[in-house]
């Protein structure tokens, strides 16, 4: 019965020590993507969205608190400007400029450095080779990529408020770039 008793406790602090491993492990993937983010001011990069099974790419600028401008490749000339809750959609080969609210957009979480630090910090952490993913059950899902050996923001997949399943992947251009003033302006509608 002593042996038994041994082997069970032996078990049992095994399971404990993997446990704290783990949750350490996970902790630091946290704070490692918490400094990198603190540290940003803006981002400049390429991009890659799914929308419903209808890929577009493009360019974007990205300045903390909330903006974002973003050139898409493609015959219509799309450009997207948000600016602290208000979102234009221009296609400038028809000249036509569209506004939209954004103010319960699941995308908010993303321009504004204070929701996504809560993102990772509160999320559920998923590690593979490539990527840390961070799943954020709060009035929608999100999750959000960053890469596991940079810990670079990678992209993010969100349902906005349409439903539409958005698959946003980045590719990293330049960090904490300084914008020409009036880069974010929303266009006036026409």
């Amino acid at each position: 019965i002593m042996l038994e008793n041994v082997k069970f406790f032996k078990k049992i602090f095994f399971i404990s020590v993997f446990i704290l491993l783990s949750a350490n492990l996970a902790a630091n993937e946290k704070n490692r993507i918490v400094t990198q983010l603190k540290s940003l001011s803006s981002l400049e990069f390429k991009f890659e969205q799914l929308i419903n099974e209808k890929t577009e790419k493009g360019n974007c600028l990205l300045e903390f608190p909330g903006k974002l401008k973003c050139d898409y490749y493609g015959d219509k000339e799309k450009e997207l400007v948000i600016n602290n809750k208000k979102l234009a959609i221009t296609q400038k080969r028809y000249n036509k400029t569209y506004h939209y609210p954004i103010s319960r957009s699941p995308f908010l979480n993303i321009l504004y450095k204070d929701k996504l630090l809560e993102i990772v910090q509160s999320g559920k952490l998923v590690i593979s080779e490539q990527f840390i993913k961070l799943i954020y059950l709060g009035d929608n899902k999100i999750t959000v990529l960053f890469d596991s050996k940079t810990f670079d923001l990678k992209g993010w997949q969100i349902f906005d408020q349409y439903n539409n399943n958005i698959n946003f992947s980045l590719s990293i251009i330049a960090k904490n770039g300084v914008f020409e003033k009036g880069t974010f302006k929303i266009p006036k509608i026409n």
